[in-house]
C-alpha cells in the first residue's frame, strides 16, 4: 500500500500562515475524495475539510470556514490545505485522508487511507 505523506506543518505565530501539502504515488488518488482532519490532545479527530474527486467541490468546517481552503493537484498527486488567519485554537496534528468518501459531509465514513499526520502549533 502507497501511503499519504505530509508536509508543510510546523510553529506559527497567530494571524499567520501555512500551506499543508500531502502526497502519495499511488495513481488511485484521483478516483478519492480527499480530506483534511485534525485531533488536539485531548480531544477527538475533527473534520477539517474535504474535496471531491475532480476538485470543483469542497466542504469546510464552520471553524475555518473563511480562513481555510483545501485544493487538489490531480496531476501532481497532491492535496493541499492553505491556512490562513491561523488561531491558537487550530493548533492540532493534521491528517489527510482518501477514499471513496461523501465530500458533502464531515464523516470519517470512507476514507480508507490515512497520512501519519503533521504537527500545526499557533502561538500568542
Amino acid at each position: 500500500q502507497v501511503p499519504l505523506v505530509e508536509s508543510g506543518g510546523g510553529l506559527v505565530q497567530a494571524g499567520g500562515s501555512l500551506r499543508l501539502s500531502c502526497t502519495t504515488s499511488s495513481r488511485t488518488f484521483r478516483t478519492y475524495t480527499m480530506g483534511w482532519f485534525r485531533q488536539a490532545p485531548g480531544k477527538e479527530r475533527e473534520f477539517v475539510a474535504a474535496i471531491s474527486v475532480n476538485g470543483g467541490s469542497t466542504n469546510t468546517a464552520y471553524s475555518v470556514k473563511g480562513r481555510f481552503t483545501i485544493s487538489r493537484d490531480n496531476a501532481k498527486n497532491t492535496v493541499y490545505l492553505q491556512m490562513n488567519s491561523l488561531k491558537r485554537e487550530d493548533t492540532a496534528v493534521y491528517y489527510c485522508a482518501g477514499g471513496r468518501a461523501d465530500w458533502t459531509t464531515g464523516s470519517r465514513n470512507g476514507y480508507d487511507y490515512w497520512g501519519q499526520g503533521t504537527q500545526v502549533t499557533v502561538s500568542s
